[in-house]
């Protein structure tokens, strides 16, 4: 049976790459250690097998010495320290994944005669964070009053991200890599990113944190593609890194969400209230969480306060059961977009896109894709 040549140090940074053990792999793969200590090399079928196991590119195991992973995109972090660490094969894959989407989508696009979209980088990092938020609710289609009118801040979020669609952007939350249950998002690696183009820009954003976080992630999103900047980052604590453009982004986020002169007028009335972080969560149908970090960054609570608060939120919300499985064709919808789905049917459907194609795009495949699209074109989307 004939063997493959690889090194034991393309191996062992394959293994460490993917945060697995050794012993952790052995069941699957007998002979791991005679492979890493090179006593013994394995076959072609046994490498595909511990390929698949490390999360790591085949080919990438037949290098010399192990590549560098590298984001297409800065990726920052919020403890600056923290920004030289290797980033998981969990959001490699992911943005890899996002970026041949966009590409397909873009390129699409270009063929059916759409121009590029004129808001996106539209704004110069001078501008005022009011006069940018205001220019995102105007070409949102949104007034001052859209999420006082939603029930709940929830509703709010759906909403947001259905307008962000209908203006040409591409909006995706998922907490795993694809449809793989096993490899989930570490929301302490990253909360989203961007990837912004002018036909198709795409906001990614971690569906493994919290729901409350993820508002305000999406709002940050939002100002990255009108100031035209890709980026992936963590903002933990909702804090933002010690980045221009990052601090930009955060302050048109927050403006957006919780504009400060409405805040100002009712502070004073709402502070000594048990929680007036849940008063005003209601009021602008935001999360507690981002009122919080609002009245944070307006001086109206000092830091401490704040980071008492979040403790106490994040450890509460630790202890609630999350939810598992769902709606199989709510989650795709997410995990795949509904602008994104509609056109990719819409092309196999035309002869525009072979199936396989549109397997490999949406990662579902054979039924399970049929089903999905017989439920998008009932929906009438």
């Amino acid at each position: 049976m004939s063997r493959v040549a690889v090194t034991e140090e393309v191996l062992r940074w394959a293994l460490n790459r993917s945060e697995k053990s050794e012993d952790g792999l052995q069941k699957k793969i007998p002979k791991i250690h005679q492979w890493l200590t090179g006593e013994s090399q394995p076959t072609l079928r046994q490498l595909e097998t511990f390929a698949k196991a490390t999360y790591t590119p085949l080919g990438f195991l037949f290098l010399e010495k192990p590549p560098q992973d590298r984001l297409p995109i800065p990726h920052f972090r919020t403890l600056g320290d923290e920004g030289l660490q290797r980033p998981s094969p969990n959001l490699l894959e992911t943005i890899q994944i996002m970026q041949r989407r966009q590409s397909w989508m873009r390129e699409f696009l270009i063929e059916q005669g759409q121009e590029g979209l004129p808001y996106v980088k539209s704004v110069r990092l001078e501008e005022h964070p009011r006069s940018t938020a205001k220019q995102i609710k105007k070409t949102l289609g949104l007034d001052e009053e859209w999420a006082a009118r939603q029930p709940t801040w929830t509703e709010a979020l759906s909403i947001l991200r259905e307008n962000l669609e209908n203006a040409g952007i591409l909006v995706v939350v998922n907490g795993v890599v694809g449809n793989n249950t096993h490899r989930k998002l570490d929301p302490n690696e990253f909360r989203g990113f961007v990837l912004v183009d002018e036909y198709a820009p795409l906001v990614f954003v971690n569906g493994a944190d919290y729901k409350a976080a993820q508002m305000f992630t999406l709002a940050h999103e939002i100002a990255h593609v009108f100031l035209g900047s890709s980026a992936a980052f963590d903002l933990r604590e909702m804090q933002p890194a010690e980045d221009p453009m990052e601090q930009r982004c955060n302050r048109v986020a927050a403006e957006f969400l919780v504009p400060e002169n409405e805040i100002r007028k009712v502070w004073d009335s709402v502070k000594s209230d048990t929680e007036p972080f849940q008063t005003l969560a209601r009021r602008f149908k935001v999360s507690v969480l981002v009122v919080a970090r609002r009245a944070l960054d307006l001086h109206l609570i000092d830091k401490e306060a704040f980071l008492q608060f979040y403790k106490v939120y994040t450890k509460r919300q630790k202890s609630v059961p999350q939810p598992e499985g769902g709606d199989f064709y709510a989650n795709q919808n997410l995990r795949i977009g509904r602008r994104f789905a509609s056109t990719v049917i819409r092309a196999t459907k035309e002869g525009k896109l072979l199936y396989s194609e549109a397997y490999q795009l949406t990662g579902l495949y054979g039924n399970t894709f049929e089903s999905y699209t017989s439920h998008i074109e009932m929906s009438g989307r």
